[in-house]
């Protein structure tokens, strides 16, 4: 995400965004073609490069969207994502259930295609205003520390916490972190200028990321779980994959629903305010959840209250980004602070998987979280959002160095 974010200040935004597009193509089409482990591996590295495609069309606002609608349009986009996932839940649930997974690459190909007309043939050109190059050493090293992290935590609970490779990958990923800390602070055209990035409000949005993206992806991870446990079990309620996504969808929707709230917050109140208010609804989410596990009905009002706290937080942090962060450098900030939220998102599944698997019972043979558990993820999950919306208090207005 920051590299196709650097990319798009150097080159601009329309070509970043038209060859995003054509990687989730790409990808996808070779994992619907692939019959081995190795090439749907490759197609969905290609799928994950795509991901750059947010940041950057989010940044884009700055440069097409007059001032009166900034806010709006940067709501609707981060909005999306909710509309997606609550579109592909369902779909991908029915999809696996009727027909060959290979079924589940195909769609995505054919969405691709579209992506990659409407890019390349719908959107403007604007040509970057500051010349500058790509730093390659810096796009390595990012990637290498992040992805060795990332494998560390997200494998921990399958290899063991104490595991020499989970401890291995872990510190390997955070000294490759440190030295490529130390290289960009000394580089003249850096892929992350950190020195703005250390910036209060900048560094405390990008915290508040971590926080908000872990409170988002623990519900998306336990609430299906808890709907397709067998109803044998007293905390059960024996769904099925499909219509475990049905029950989740209307989470999504909330997120299109709250965009023009979050629009009106974000004018109104400014990205502070607006990102601590939906860190705080996010919170109450998982407060209801709590007390309303007994009915798939009750779990899907307690995920639309937490998706609504998302969907304000989730608009107001490039905002806030953006307007502490300089014209030219807007497409890397907004694609790291899209970073530090998937970073809160690989956080939370493991520490998930840890409670999930540390308190269980066994019911024919398996061994099946209990329902306190459950409960404890909750709770994980609404601490994780008040510390969110702790850290955006402390941020403090300064001046807007957008122009600079």
């Amino acid at each position: 995400m920051p590299v196709a974010g650097r990319l798009a200040d150097i080159r601009g935004k329309k070509p970043v965004l038209i060859a995003c597009a054509a990687l989730l193509m790409l990808g996808s089409l070779i994992c619907a073609l692939s019959t081995s482990l190795l090439p749907v591996l490759a197609g969905r590295v290609l799928q994950g490069l795509s991901m750059g495609y947010i940041p950057v069309a989010i940044s884009f606002v700055r440069d097409i969207a007059p001032q009166r609608m900034k806010n709006a349009a940067i709501a609707a986009i981060s909005a999306t994502l909710g509309v997606g996932g609550a579109l592909g839940l369902p779909i991908a649930a029915w999809l696996a259930e009727e027909f060959d997974w290979h079924v589940l690459f195909a769609l995505p190909t054919a969405l691709g295609v579209i992506v990659v007309a409407l890019s390349a043939f719908a959107l403007p050109h604007r040509a970057p205003e500051h010349a500058a190059r790509l730093d390659l050493i810096g796009a390595l090293g990012l990637a290498a520390g992040v992805v060795l992290v990332l494998v560390g935590v997200s494998k921990g609970n399958d290899w063991g916490w104490t595991s020499l490779l989970t401890l291995g990958c872990i510190a390997g990923g955070i000294l490759v972190l440190i030295g490529w800390g130390a290289y960009e602070l000394r580089h003249d055209d850096p892929l992350v200028d950190l020195r703005a990035t250390a910036r209060r409000p900048v560094l405390l949005t990008n915290i508040a990321a971590v926080l908000i993206g872990f409170g988002m992806m623990a519900q998306s991870i336990v609430v299906p779980q808890l709907l397709e446990l067998p109803d044998s079990l007293d905390h059960g309620l024996g769904q099925s994959m499909l219509a475990a996504g049905l029950w989740m969808a209307p989470g999504g929707l909330m997120m299109l629903a709250f965009s023009p709230v979050s629009s009106r917050l974000l004018t109104a109140l400014g990205g502070r305010r607006t990102l601590a208010i939906g860190a705080l609804v996010l919170a109450v989410g998982y407060v209801f959840a709590l007390f309303l596990m007994s009915s798939p009905w009750e779990l899907m009002v307690a995920s639309c209250i937490a998706c609504a706290g998302v969907g304000i937080g989730y608009a107001a942090m490039p905002s806030l980004v953006m307007e502490n962060s300089p014209s030219d450098e807007a497409g890397a900030a907004v694609g790291l602070n899209a970073l530090m939220r998937s970073m809160g998102t690989t956080i939370a599944g493991a520490v998930m998987a840890i409670v999930l698997t540390s308190t269980t019972m066994s019911v024919g043979g398996a061994q099946l979280p209990t329902e306190a558990a459950f409960q404890l993820c909750f709770m994980i999950g609404a601490v994780a959002a008040l510390a969110g919306a702790g850290v955006t208090l402390l941020i403090r207005r300064s001046s807007s160095v957008a122009d600079n």
